[in-house]
């Protein structure tokens, strides 16, 4: 080794000392997954009594500070553990440093959709549009309370490698989903993340033969927990509309609304992902009475209110509920036990919800049959009760 690379050495691994000393000294960092990772990583692969005097203390230093993790990442401006490890990277080689800066516990799937959690709000299955905003949570949340039928969901990305990979699983999950909408900012070049430009150079480029994802400026910017088919099958169903650095609430909205009108459909599910399947609705084939007995609704408008009379199965009147709300009648209803059966409340809240609007607008009430009744009258003893129910007719 020359005197050149000796130097080219010390000097990363001042650096890396530095940032680790300044991580120390930073409050928000003892509790953060980040810092913990870093200095576990740092101790496996610089092993006590073969690492330089000056890294050991200052890792050993920094632990003394150390609390119980907390979060797994800030989405930190400058991020002290990724330019720590830059520093090593330069020391012992990308291969030996390669870990998950901002690290996250393992993902492991779960029944349903999405099937790995992460920063995201779910609105609808079977909706076109999901929409990542990057590192800014604050405009992930603007577009989720703006969010019309047209958007599956909207969540942030802030990693090159884990956070693209754990994305792309959710997406290919949910065939429905044919555009990505990429808005917001994107990482600072300190950190040298990247996550946004590094998904759209995924979608335009894809990976290489090592996994790498060919034009990405992210550091890391390497899928090792995903297939190549996985990829080619994202990139091939699912549309990556670019605005990133734009956080106009307008613009993003116009964008969604424009993806939508050339929706093409479902996409062919990924053969190798589970899939939530639409289920038939049907009708049960008889009618099933409610143990706990059957309700009258009425809308009396002289005072202003909704009734709800609970009668027992044999027809005796056994409780009478008042109040201004579908709300305000359900609630108790529930509590005293006046409902056992699961069809029985969807009819009963369906029923209240009915009246509340009648009440609130003049329109006519008439209490429904059960539906599996097939529209006609039921008897009293048919647990769910039925007929005009305005008060005084």
């Amino acid at each position: 080794m020359g005197p050149d690379s000796e130097k080219a050495i010390h000097m990363a691994m001042a650096e890396a000392v530095g940032h680790i000393r300044e991580a120390a000294a930073a409050k928000k960092c003892w509790a953060c997954g980040c810092f913990h990772t870093l200095l576990d990583t740092i101790a496996r692969v610089f092993p006590a009594g073969r690492v330089s005097t000056q890294l050991e203390e200052s890792v050993n230093a920094a632990r003394e500070n150390l609390v119980e993790a907390q979060y797994p990442c800030l989405g930190c401006e400058v991020c002290y553990p990724a330019l720590v490890v830059n520093a090593l990277s330069r020391v012992v080689g990308e291969e030996a440093m390669d870990f998950e800066v901002c690290p996250t516990e393992k993902m492991v799937e779960r029944r349903g959709w999405p099937p790995l959690p992460g920063e995201y709000q779910v609105l609808r299955y079977q909706a076109p549009v999901a929409v990542c905003t990057l590192m800014d949570n604050n405009l992930a949340m603007a577009v989720a309370s703006q969010a019309g039928p047209k958007i599956a969901m909207v969540g942030t990305l802030q990693t090159e490698n884990l956070g693209i990979e754990r994305l792309i699983q959710n997406v290919l999950a949910n065939p429905h989903l044919r555009f990505l909408l990429v808005c917001g900012p994107d990482s600072q070049q300190a950190v040298g993340h990247w996550p946004g430009q590094s998904l759209v150079a995924l979608f335009h480029r894809g990976i290489d033969d090592q996994g790498r994802i060919i034009g990405a400026q992210g550091k890391r910017a390497i899928l090792k927990n995903i297939s190549r088919e996985a990829v080619e099958h994202f990139c091939s169903t699912v549309a990556v509309v670019d605005l990133t650095g734009n956080s106009d609430i307008r613009r993003i909205m116009y964008t969604v609304r424009d993806c939508a009108t050339h929706d093409p459909g479902p996409a062919d599910p990924f053969k190798s992902k589970r899939v939530v399947e639409s289920i038939a609705g049907y009708l049960p084939p008889r009618m099933i009475a409610d143990p706990a007995g059957y309700f009258v609704v009425y809308v009396d408008r002289e005072r202003g209110v909704l009734s709800l009379e609970h009668y027992q199965n044999n027809g005796v009147l056994d409780a009478v509920v008042e109040g201004g709300s579908a709300a305000e009648l359900y609630t108790p209803a529930i509590d005293k036990g006046l409902v056992s059966r699961l069809d029985h409340a969807f009819y009963l809240g369906r029923e209240l919800a009915k009246a509340e609007h009648s009440l609130m607008t003049g329109e006519p009430y008439t209490q429904d049959a059960a539906p599996e009744e097939s529209g006609s009258t039921p008897l009293a003893s048919s647990g769910c009760g039925a007929s005009c129910r305005e008060a005084g007719t």
